[in-house]
């Protein structure tokens, strides 16, 4: 594939989010995946892997509206979707929108929010609208939820319920930097502080480019075969006996069809990035873990073993015959 313009913007878009954010260009890709498949994304890692700064970067870069909501025990569900405040003058409820209704919304630590609050997104992450009373309030179409969480065996979380998490598109979890890039990290560190830090950068993508990346990113060509891969793929997370004898029994739930669907649609944007026109099946294998591992419940047995939905899924994936 020529790069187009289109294409152009979003290779600027990834050269001015690896400027911001050193060392972690794993998750600055799924960013952009996730932007491009039109899906929501939920970042893992320990405080201080600059979680909150990828998400807000990319908010700066895009044209849009953001907002960042950091959850909190004492956090209410109309604190995110807004509440109908009483008019005295007419005797009429007016609807005050909450901060759901921006395009880019950071859920910062959502995992140290109840899970009364956590559900509250639900509706508006599968749906992209929020019902309040008897009437519904659309969300904006680029409606988009980065979710942050620190690790769930820290003090002072809640998991997050099973049907939120299959709204993410993926579950992406990033670890330290190496001490070079760390380095790096000290000396624009050094650099912002000496600079103002209220001048927001000039956006690089506008809306009308974002919703027409997504629709180019449809129009990639994938093999039936490759189609059949991911099938099979997800296919084998419910019933894992068919491609390994040994993995019988050890699962309580695999991914539903959302997930063929989830795991298509960033393959898709994968090679859309990379400048092809087409996928191959190292897109499919590259972020399959991302894509699965919130959609996998291991049985009792397996946790015993010490076996993980990671490990499970690289197991499936050396077991599934690539085509």
């Amino acid at each position: 594939m020529s790069h187009t313009p289109l294409h152009d913007v979003f290779t600027r878009l990834a050269s001015r989010l690896d400027a911001q954010v050193l060392g972690q260009q794993s998750l600055n890709e799924r960013l952009l995946i996730a932007l491009l498949a039109d899906g929501h994304l939920l970042l893992e890692g320990a405080p201080g892997l600059a979680k909150t700064r990828a998400i807000k970067a990319l908010a700066t870069l895009i044209e849009g509206s953001f907002h960042r909501l950091q959850f909190t025990p004492d956090l209410l569900p109309a604190d995110l979707t807004g509440t109908e405040v009483f008019r005295p003058q007419d005797g009429s409820f007016h609807f005050e929108r909450g901060p759901l209704f921006h395009e880019f919304v950071l859920a910062d630590e959502i995992n140290r929010a109840p899970a009364k609050v956590q559900s509250a997104l639900l509706e508006a992450m599968a749906e992209r609208q929020i019902t309040i009373g008897q009437a519904s309030h659309p969300l904006p179409p680029l409606f988009l939820v980065m979710a942050t969480q620190n690790p769930i065996e820290h003090e002072g979380t809640y998991a997050l319920p099973e049907a939120q998490l299959d709204r993410f598109l993926m579950h992406v979890r990033i670890g330290y930097p190496d001490a070079g890039v760390e380095r790096d990290i000290l000396a624009l560190a050094r650099a912002e502080a000496r600079t103002a830090r209220n001048v927001p950068p000039e956006p690089v993508a506008t809306r009308e480019q974002i919703l027409a990346a997504r629709n180019a990113v449809l129009d990639l060509h994938l093999a039936p075969e490759l189609e059949d891969y991911i099938v099979r793929l997800v296919g084998a997370t419910r019933q894992p006996e068919q491609a390994d004898a040994a993995l019988a029994g050890l699962v309580r739930f695999g991914a539903s069809p959302r997930g063929s669907i989830s795991l298509e649609r960033c393959a898709r944007a994968r090679a859309w990035l990379a400048g092809r026109d087409y996928v191959s099946p190292a897109d499919i294998q590259a972020l399959a873990p991302d894509v699965l591992r919130h959609r996998v419940l291991l049985d009792y047995e397996a946790l015993a073993l010490g076996m993980s939905a990671d490990t499970f899924i690289e197991k499936l994936l050396r077991q599934v015959p690539v085509p």
